[in-house]
């Protein structure tokens, strides 16, 4: 099913969709936090684990959401296939957009490069990993009602250290692209292959990438 739709209403849907009071949330590239906040706003007794690895958006995400602390749990570490450091490309711009952080990822841009002309990745740095898998039986995290990832091409990684994590997940909500933006980025199908339990619920397309929510058929 396709869909076009502002992201305040993606946010509405998926709460609607959930029908619980008190989801479990992880948001997976949180960046500032603007995606949990409209949850929290949604559902006030919602559950949030947010991970970010960009100190830059780390700063913007305490300073949005001081209100909620007691709702949410920030890391400031990237979900991927293994524990310890891992290298993060962060991104930046010029003029207006000189501090545009939403483009960073562990996978190193590829067609992101000639796509978005106006996006700048400057040196890399090194920042904590960790895979989901872990850290979930660290935290005592045993179901997830939604994952909500935005990691820029890293999707195989996330999905690669949290099989079991994501087996006990009733949705994901995640940007795709085919056109690996990003080296070694995955398709959207590629992606599915990856998680046979999962079904395709929406489509939200865009021109270059898109997004898409997926339903575990075993929850």
């Amino acid at each position: 099913m396709l869909e076009s739709t502002s992201s305040l209403d993606v946010h509405q849907q998926l709460v609607s969709l959930l029908g619980n009071p008190s989801p479990i949330i992880l948001d997976i590239g949180c960046n500032d936090g603007t995606d949990s906040k409209r949850f929290l706003e949604l559902c006030p007794e919602a559950r949030l684990y947010c991970f970010e690895p960009d100190p830059r958006a780390v700063v913007r995400f305490k300073k949005n959401l001081h209100r909620y602390l007691e709702s949410v749990r920030l890391f400031e570490i990237a979900i991927s296939d293994r524990n310890g450091q891992i290298e993060f490309h962060p991104s930046n711009a010029d003029a207006e957009v000189k501090d545009w952080d939403l483009s960073g990822s562990i996978r190193r841009p590829k067609n992101h490069l000639t796509e978005y002309e106006w996006v700048r990745f400057d040196q890399p740095i090194s920042v904590e990993t960790r895979r989901l898998d872990d850290w979930a039986s660290e935290a005592n995290v045993n179901q997830l009602d939604l994952i909500w990832m935005d990691v820029q091409g890293a999707e195989s990684d996330v999905i690669a250290g949290g099989g079991r994590t994501l087996s006990n997940t009733r949705y994901i909500y995640t940007e795709y692209s085919d056109r690996e933006l990003y080296e070694g980025q995955l398709s959207l199908q590629a992606i599915l292959e990856l998680l046979p339990s999962f079904e395709v619920v929406r489509l939200y397309p865009r021109a270059v990438e898109g997004d898409v929510l997926l339903r575990n058929t075993g929850c």
